[in-house]
């Protein structure tokens, strides 16, 4: 499931669901035209030539380049004069909401995504709009985001860019003018209002756009990828990475035969089975295979409601399919019978290493679980695992059977466990960069643990998002706090008994050498979510962090060169391409995703906290100004509240409810979404018409009417004014 760490008083996502057109294929409609701008002359002009020699001025694909290694060729920016970048120009891209994309830099345009799917096509040197795109997406569908209503990217292709829209619709657009060509839909049971999302950057496979999903950490998703003809948005295959329910008959597709045999008979699949593709892919032109990584089982407590577990294919897992037929190829299973929500769906990265003497062509992955995975991309045979971080899930790998071997600290059966690494990975959706002459790969790594509960029965019930594993990082785990929602749990130091390891939440930029299997130099950030990597032939590793700071580190060493204070909170990858003859750097910035939207209240170190948080494509050039920092946020005086709630009864019952519906959005506190206890008067009155009805729809918060009867609403209302009271006159 994607990842975030999951305190239960925690932070957000927006809610969406449901809705929009049957049509699985329709064309532009004029209401839908993008703002208009003169039109480019050349407008993505990429072709396959192209892609091979990744003309170091561009940044073709998410990655830069056909392999995914986020490294670009360009040396203007070198480690003597990186301290010189400055201010360039930025673009306001009218959002709060997180950022997680990769834009694309071709022939002097730079074409960036964002919140829902919307496009925007820049002149990359001045930040110039040239057109936007808005997919008019139904904001009911950010209910179903478990990480907030995040877009990780395009693809470009013979002047057509893709696209994915979080409510699963895939847009073809006009680079050049952003006019919608077509779009379709990738969503199967939309009627059926199953919580699918489209969250990932769509994959080029030759003639095909290759497209997953998201939803595995709700009930009812079934994971699986489409490939759709590049030119007309037709169909080609559909592959599924796990079962289907064994009481529809025998299973779809032949190797889902093999995979059923290692799901416990008693699996509830009225809630799914999870194993959705929510980012990492790659594409292999030569062998024309498809690699994708699959998420956690759903639920991922496959001993839950009295079950024995078993391997759960193909979750957690590295699969290959045949793009001529859509048919496995390999696969090879990370973490069998996963029960720590450790997806494998981090970004792969295709390179051509020597490994004991002997060049091999490989797939990449430094996965959540903590491993740096080395797999041959012909075969699949796993030809290393080592951990980059603190791994206490698993003794370790066996290098002949390529299984995890138990290590019994971990499991939660019967009570608490503290485990590393946390459900937010050691490694997430944050792109690593690989650089194949230094024969390193630079991770942004997240050091941090999870005490994880087993918690059925929980008083809050079950959470949406949460499946039966609520999960607390050591910092948000306060057994006095949580007593009225989980009962008596033991202290942290309990827990962390024989550890070793500082338990404390870090982070850190980590260079690994794929040859050696080793950590060669670690540098800290500023907090344990911070943002995806890139570098540079010159020796030089970008990363924006949680502070709004781009800050530049030695390849070599890892010795800090530069911060470049924006203002801004990061979690995307900067770029860097040239345009006549300037090198630029850009990154979107913009923080939430795991790291608030489902986690806690806003740092106040961040500059999200103190700066706000609206979206920006900023670019840096050498020799520019510092760059413009925002206005200081400042919060606004409370409003007046409604009487006081008398009913401790009904407080009580709607604390409940808060916890199971409304806390992975809406924490207490400075956060991305608003804090509910600061709600004006009138939005107090339109209570019911918000959660019910779904008034605020457009604003990208669902209504809630499927699971909350009025007088749930009103048990919400009540505990929501109690917290409000409490945080006016708070006891001396």
């Amino acid at each position: 499931m994607p990842t975030h760490c999951r305190p239960i008083v925690i932070a957000l996502v927006v809610s969406l669901v449901a809705g929009i057109g049957a049509c699985s294929r329709q064309p532009a409609a004029p209401s839908e035209a993008p703002s208009a701008a003169p039109p480019v002359a050349r407008a993505a002009a990429v072709d396959s030539e192209r892609l091979a020699r990744a003309e170091p001025e561009q940044w073709f694909t998410t990655g830069r380049d056909a392999a995914g290694t986020y490294f670009s060729p360009l040396t203007d920016i070198t480690p003597d004069n990186v301290g010189r970048l400055g201010f360039a120009w930025d673009y306001k891209l009218g959002t709060s909401r997180g950022q997680e994309a990769t834009p694309l830099v071709i022939d002097g345009v730079l074409y960036a995504s964002s919140n829902f799917g919307r496009v925007y096509a820049l002149d990359a040197a001045t930040g110039k709009e040239l057109w936007k795109y808005d997919p008019q997406v139904d904001g009911q569908w950010a209910r179903y985001a478990c990480c907030d209503a995040v877009n990780r990217g395009l693809v470009a292709f013979d002047g057509v860019l893709y696209v994915g829209a979080i409510d699963g619709w895939l847009h073809a657009l006009d680079a050049r003018t952003g006019a919608r060509l077509w779009k379709v839909d990738t969503l199967i049971g939309r009627d059926a209002r199953k919580p699918y999302t489209l969250t990932g950057a769509p994959l080029l496979a030759g003639d095909l756009i290759v497209v997953g999903n998201a939803g595995g950490d709700f009930a009812g998703a079934r994971g699986y990828v489409t490939a759709y003809d590049r030119k007309s948005g037709a169909q080609r295959w559909r592959f599924f990475t796990v079962p289907r329910n064994p009481a529809e008959g025998p299973q779809d597709q032949p190797h889902l035969e093999a995979a059923i045999k290692t799901w416990d008979p008693a699996h509830p699949w009225d809630r799914g089975s999870g194993g959705t593709v929510w980012d990492g892919m790659a594409y292999d032109p030569a062998l024309q295979l498809v690699y994708i990584g699959t998420s956690n089982a759903a639920p991922y407590n496959s001993h839950g409601n009295g079950r024995k577990g078993g391997d759960e294919l193909y979750a957690a897992s590295i699969i290959a399919i045949k793009a001529d037929s859509g048919a496995l190829a390999w696969y090879y299973q990370t973490v069998p019978q996963d029960r720590w929500d450790f997806d494998s769906t981090q970004k792969l990265v295709l390179a051509d290493v020597t490994l004991d003497g002997k060049n091999r062509q490989v797939v990449m992955q430094a996965a959540k679980n903590g491993f740096y995975y080395v797999l041959d991309r012909q075969s699949g045979e796993l030809l290393s695992a080592h951990n980059f971080a603190v791994v206490t899930w698993t003794k370790g790998i066996d290098p002949k059977t390529g299984r995890p071997i138990p290590a019994p600290g971990a499991d939660y059966d019967h009570g608490p466990a503290l485990v590393f690494p946390s459900e937010s990975g050691a490694h997430s959706w944050q792109p690593m960069a690989y650089d194949a002459g230094r024969g390193l790969t630079f991770i942004p790594v997240i050091e941090s643990g999870n005490v994880i509960v087993e918690a059925e029965h929980r008083r809050a019930g079950l959470v949406e998002g949460q499946f039966t594993t609520p999960a607390f990082t050591p910092e948000g785990y306060d057994p006095a706090a949580m007593k009225s929602l989980y009962g008596d749990l033991p202290p942290l130091k309990v827990l962390a008994k024989g550890m070793t390891h500082d338990t404390a939440s870090r982070g850190f930029v980590r260079a690994w050498n794929v040859a050696e299997h080793r950590v060669v130099w670690e540098a800290p950030t500023a907090t344990s979510w911070d943002g995806g990597v890139m570098a540079t032939a010159s020796g030089v590793v970008f990363q924006g962090d949680a502070n709004g700071l781009l800050n530049a580190y030695a390849a070599d060493s890892g010795k800090k060169l530069a911060s470049i204070n924006l203002g801004s909170s990061m979690m995307a990858a900067p770029v860097t391409y040239k345009v006549n003859g300037v090198q630029y750097v850009a990154i979107i910035a913009g923080y939430g995703g795991g790291a608030v939207i489902v986690g806690s209240p806003l740092d106040p170190a961040s500059a999200a906290y103190r700066y706000g948080n609206d979206g920006r494509v900023i670019a840096l050039k050498l020799d520019g100004p510092a760059p413009p920092l925002p206005p200081e946020r400042t919060d606004p005086p409370w409003p007046t509240l409604p009487a006081k709630p008398t009913d401790l009864q009904q407080v009580a019952a709607g604390e409940l409810l808060y916890n199971r519906y409304c806390s992975r959005c809406h924490v207490f506190g400075r956060s991305i979404l608003p804090d509910l206890r600061r709600m004006s008067p009138e939005t107090h009155g339109l209570f019911h018409a918000i959660v019910l009805e779904g008034a605020y729809r457009p604003k990208g918060m669902g209504r809630f009417d499927d699971v909350l009867k009025p007088e749930d609403a009103d048990a919400i209302h009540a505990y929501v004014i109690n917290e409000a009271w409490k945080a006016q006159s708070p006891p001396k």
